[in-house]
């Protein structure tokens, strides 16, 4: 039996209502992923994390070698949810004005001068920072006050982001020369961290003959910004039951060093997941359950969200890179208990 808290109780006061949003949600994402499984192949579980990342409001980190559609993925989302999509190539010679905008100084019909502002590819619902630790430490910094506040600020001024607002980052994991890894700071913001790998034999097959041949996949619009803007609200009324709080907490806590029951984690972990690792399994939770067609998220939910949301929101010492332990096998036996 699921015991609500008592806010989240006071707030689905009408199930039957709630279970009416549900359903008709649900039809939507089964389309959109329909859709985008007909242009990417071989990468559902990419799809729906990149589903869930923006349902649940958030930014996504995807880490792969090149060549294995990440671009497209995003090209796709942002034309299946109805999104303004805009690209950057992040370069070390990329300034924080190339993303952010400038202000230009205009002589007026009038003959009087004023500056206007001029927004930059950062002013769109969905962007794409393609290979994101090339950028600067500046660049980065600029992006992360766009990501954290939902504004940039040019010149004094603040200018409000439109809504929604996500950013997808790619990084490429082989090639590390000249690039910037990301800080600590900027990684948390991140909702989830996703390790995008090669598609199986069949996918790739399927790939070869649709891209190499003369009728290409397209897909259209199924949702709208509006659409999404009210899934973003109806994942925070999602109930969930004390036993899954109670196992997003202990998950969360015990990848804590010095506070950590678990051998492996004192020994072999630098530093844990803040408390924005637990709020990011709680909305990812309440996203996938909805992407599922579920009214409430489960431990199988929180079980599969748990190497996201806390691959980059951990670091190993030296003595763990010395015995040859990943982070992966660490955040498996911090899953154990909850299987």
């Amino acid at each position: 039996m699921m015991v609500l808290n008592s806010t989240e109780a006071g707030r689905n006061s009408d199930p039957q209502a709630l279970l009416r949003d549900v359903e008709a949600l649900g039809d939507k994402l089964a389309a959109a992923r329909q859709a985008i499984g007909r242009v990417i192949f071989g990468q559902q579980d990419v799809i729906d994390l990149s589903l869930v990342t923006l349902l649940a409001g958030g930014h996504l980190l995807l880490i792969g070698v090149p060549g294995l559609a990440k671009t497209r993925l995003v090209e796709t989302l942002g034309t299946v949810m109805g999104l303004d999509d805009r690209r950057v190539q992040c370069t070390p010679d990329l300034m924080p004005a190339d993303i952010l905008g400038s202000e230009v100084l205009e002589e007026r019909d009038d003959g009087r001068r004023a500056f206007r502002f001029i927004p930059g590819p950062v002013f769109a619902q969905l962007l794409m920072a393609d290979e994101i630790n090339r950028a600067s430490p500046r660049t980065q910094s600029a992006l992360l006050q766009a990501m954290q506040e939902g504004r940039v600020s040019v010149a004094g001024h603040y200018h409000p982001l439109p809504r929604p607002f996500h950013v997808l980052a790619t990084q490429n994991p082989l090639e590390q020369e000249g690039t910037y890894p990301l800080p600590e700071a900027q990684l948390d913001r991140f909702l989830l961290q996703v390790d995008v790998d090669y598609p199986d034999r069949d996918s790739e097959r399927r790939m070869m003959i649709a891209t190499t041949g003369a009728d290409a996949g397209t897909v259209t619009a199924v949702l709208t910004p509006q659409d999404l803007i009210a899934a973003q609200a109806l994942v925070r009324r999602v109930p969930v039951g004390d036993s899954i709080v109670d196992g997003i907490l202990d998950l969360v806590r015990n990848a804590r060093p010095d506070s950590s029951p678990l051998d492996i984690v004192r020994r072999h972990v630098a530093w844990g997941p803040g408390p924005r690792a637990s709020q990011s399994l709680m909305l990812a939770a309440r996203a996938r359950a909805l992407l599922d067609g579920r009214l409430t998220p489960s431990l199988d939910d929180v079980i599969a969200l748990a190497k996201p949301v806390l691959r980059h929101r951990m670091a190993l010492n030296f003595a763990a890179r010395a015995d040859g332990i990943t982070l992966d096998a660490i955040i498996d036996q911090l899953c154990a208990p909850l299987a």
